[in-house]
């Protein structure tokens, strides 16, 4: 069933467990990651990012993505993660993603919070979810996700000070944080600043985000969603363990594609089951809610409506 963000990742805060994001940008992928929500009982979010739309166009994607979500019989999450411009974020609610992450993170604060704010008034029109950041995670070298490589990436670390500001400001449902995570395959073990997710779920009550999940250990893992997180985003350990199941099955020059699809679909589906189950999400699934007209999102629309009124009636 096709959901938004606060109705899977409200119950992750407050349950102490999180929920994966796996982009998807092609139906292999997609198929993998719904088996294995099915496989869990796992809620899931599922989508693609900006930088990925040159492998699959947000209009091809929407085709398959909307319809599987809408399908399955475990809440699922269509969400763009890192939309870099306005447009691409209008685009994909038109399209009708439940969620997009407006990325204005290498903006200044004032126009980090200006432009997201005026991207959540419209998503939430939409009755869809809307992820911000603070601070920025950057990108290891080959990152799929991008290229933006930080020198230092602690001098990129989310404020805890602004923390609450920017939620309250913005409208934000979820906040990314940079706490020592990086996009793509890390060359060295990287080193969370554990005491800042922290110090930041005490600040804000909304759901932490930690972006490039693959990669970390195990027990990173486990003591970051510990300490605040609700929404780990994985897009290389799928991507990487389609690619080597196809190489194993292509041992000959009779084989084509037909014999590698298989092949791909069941380890992204293996891959993903595996962070279900380390993120604690697995049996989580809750098919008692409604979609996308969650009590939640009706009563956001009540309030817009109420806005405009109150705005026409003042003109």
């Amino acid at each position: 069933m096709l959901v938004n963000m606060n109705e899977v990742l409200r119950p992750a805060k407050k349950g102490h467990y999180a929920v994966g994001l796996f982009n998807a940008v092609n139906l292999e992928l997609a198929r993998g990651i719904i088996s294995a929500a099915e496989a869990t009982r796992s809620p899931v979010i599922m989508g693609t990012a900006e930088i990925l739309l040159p492998y699959g166009p947000l209009d091809e994607v929407s085709y398959y993505l909307i319809p599987m979500a809408k399908k399955a019989n475990v809440p699922v999450v269509v969400h763009l993660d890192h939309g870099l411009t306005y447009d691409t974020c209008v685009k994909a609610l038109k399209l009708g993603f439940s969620s997009v992450m407006y990325d204005c993170s290498t903006d200044t604060y004032e126009e980090n919070v200006r432009k997201v704010k005026e991207m959540a008034d419209l998503a939430h029109s939409y009755g869809a979810t809307i992820e911000g950041e603070l601070g920025h995670v950057g990108d290891n070298e080959g990152s799929a996700e991008g290229s933006n490589h930080l020198d230092d990436p602690s001098k990129y670390f989310t404020d805890p000070s602004l923390a609450k500001d920017f939620v309250d400001k913005t409208g934000v449902d979820a906040l990314a944080i940079a706490v020592g995570n990086a996009h793509g395959a890390y060359k060295l073990p990287p080193k969370l600043d554990f005491e800042r997710i922290r110090t930041i779920a005490k600040r804000v009550d909304i759901p932490l985000v930690l972006h490039g999940g693959s990669g970390l250990t195990d027990n990173d893992f486990r003591q970051a969603i510990q300490d605040g997180i609700s929404k780990v985003n994985i897009f290389t350990d799928i991507n990487v363990a389609a690619v080597e199941a196809e190489f194993k099955k292509f041992s000959s020059m009779d084989k084509g594609l037909i014999d590698l699809i298989p092949a791909a679909v069941e380890a992204v589906k293996q891959a993903t089951m595996n962070k279900m189950k380390l993120f604690s999400s697995d049996g989580k699934a809750d098919t008692g809610k409604n979609t996308m007209f969650s009590e939640d999102n009706i009563d956001t629309l009540t309030k817009l409506v109420a806005q405009e009124i109150a705005k026409y009636m003042k003109n």
